[in-house]
């Protein structure tokens, strides 16, 4: 990231702290180091698995060749899981940009991901044995193919175990599938009763009886409205909007979940780009919001996305080791995979290869924050791992970037440069209780990319 950019960011998010009269950055938009948008928000086993589409970093239009995956368990820090899948799963797909919105469920032990493939071909479906993939594609056609308005798939499944794909705009379609998840039965149907300032977009769940449909509502710019039925198949009744329309976020597109006794609606905005230029180009960013609920069942209003976000449900553990991909603010800094030889190779015998998710893109003043890590009593050390081109240090802070200095890291260089090494460096008794971690990185140019911290 480039000097001025990082101006900007340092000017706003000062100026966002000093709002809030508080030492700790807006937690808004939820991932920083790629732009998402279409949030698909799963729980599974006791933690958020969130899919997103993903805007290229120079995309004008809409430039989306594959999806994402991030995960969290305190709805606060979130992990970075890389590519999960893109149109390069279909055979039949004769273009590689158009990952657009999709879906994602499980049943039975399986996981289903449905993908829209624009043009007119239709909605395609992906299966898992687990919800990180890889995913595959059991019918090498697509599932749906019944118009141009075959876009923005989204799946529920009653009490009663029936399953019902949502999709559509301008209007709202449906169809019963199969306990197999990738047939359906019966007809395609179009909702007569298609609620009011529907666009497309939508996301149906269940609560105390009623049926509520959100979706992106109005155009443009596009809020979140809701309606709400006694059927999964409507008709529905229009009850407003969980988000107004803004242009601050211009585009939107739903994604609501239950996690831990609390109820979570997501979206997306502009925000990150408006950060670098006034221009307007399809790079948007996951936001979310706790949602709440009035006595009656619908849904409280909101003008726009808080700048504090939701609350964080579980302290983190920082003494188990933390992948540095997993991070509730950061700046500067991006992810990458590689597939990479671990250790020397030997050529008798080979050598393991080690797939690996890291940090990189580190440069003089990046940082990333985890909030909400739990010291208790107090650390001795702190490991990292990184491996280094030119060197650097590591400052640890907790409370705010400034805030008090519990350990320094030096990353010495050496003939080894690119080889993953771990650094060990002593913490100073500042570090007990629950606090907001700051690792802050210092030196030239070019620091190391950074794998995995862990206190001891």
């Amino acid at each position: 990231m480039n000097s001025r950019i990082k101006t900007l960011f340092g000017s706003f998010f000062l100026f966002a702290a000093l709002l809030m009269g508080s030492s700790v950055y807006a937690q808004k938009p939820i991932i920083q180091t790629k732009y998402t948008a279409d949030p698909v928000p799963m729980v599974y086993n006791n933690t958020v698995f969130l899919y997103t589409t993903h805007d290229a970093d120079d995309a004008m239009g809409f430039k989306m060749f594959n999806w994402l995956l991030y995960t969290s368990t305190d709805m606060v820090n979130w992990t970075d899981h890389g590519v999960i899948a893109s149109l390069k799963n279909f055979d039949w797909v004769p273009y590689d940009n158009g990952a657009w919105a999709p879906h994602c469920i499980e049943r039975n032990g399986k996981f289903y991901f449905y993908c829209p493939i624009p043009n007119g071909i239709g909605i395609g479906v992906l299966v898992a044995d687990n919800p990180y993939g890889p995913f595959k594609d059991p019918l090498g056609k697509p599932l749906i193919q019944n118009s141009h308005h075959d876009i923005d798939p989204a799946v529920f499944i009653d009490d009663d175990g029936q399953a019902y794909l949502y999709w559509g705009n301008p209007k709202v379609y449906y169809v019963k599938l199969n306990e197999d998840m990738i047939s359906y039965s019966g007809e395609i149907m179009v909702e007569e009763t298609t609620p009011k300032n529907y666009q497309e977009g939508p996301w149906v769940w269940k609560r105390n009886e009623h049926y509520y449909l959100a979706y992106a509502s109005t155009c443009c710019p596009e809020g979140i409205g809701y309606a709400m039925s006694s059927s999964p198949t409507g008709p529905w009744e229009y009850k407003g909007m969980i988000m107004d329309a803004t242009e601050l976020s211009r585009g939107n597109h739903p994604g609501i979940i239950e996690f831990k006794g609390k109820w979570y609606c997501f979206g997306h905005t502009y925000d990150l780009l408006k950060l670098t230029t006034t221009k307007f180009y399809e790079r948007r960013s996951v936001m979310l919001d706790e949602m709440i609920y009035n006595p009656d069942g619908t849904i409280q209003n909101r003008a726009y996305w808080t700048v504090e976000g939701p609350t964080q449900v579980e302290t983190l553990n920082p003494f188990k080791r933390v992948e540095a991909e997993t991070m509730a603010w950061s700046e500067g800094v991006k992810t990458r995979f590689e597939t990479e030889w671990e250790g020397d190779f030997d050529w008798a015998r080979g050598a393991k290869i080690a797939d690996r998710r890291f940090v990189t893109s580190i440069n003089n003043g990046d940082y990333i924050m985890v909030k909400g890590a739990n010291f208790s009593t107090g650390a001795k050390s702190v490991e990292v791992s990184v491996a280094s081109l030119y060197g650097g240090k590591i400052e640890i802070r907790v409370d705010k970037i400034d805030g008090p200095l519990i350990a320094t890291v030096d990353v010495n260089t050496s003939r080894e440069g690119g080889i993953w090494r771990t650094f060990t460096a002593p913490v100073n008794n500042k570090a007990k209780g629950v606090r907001d971690v700051y690792f802050v990185f210092k030196g030239e140019k070019d620091l190391f990319d950074f794998d995995w911290w862990k206190f001891n």
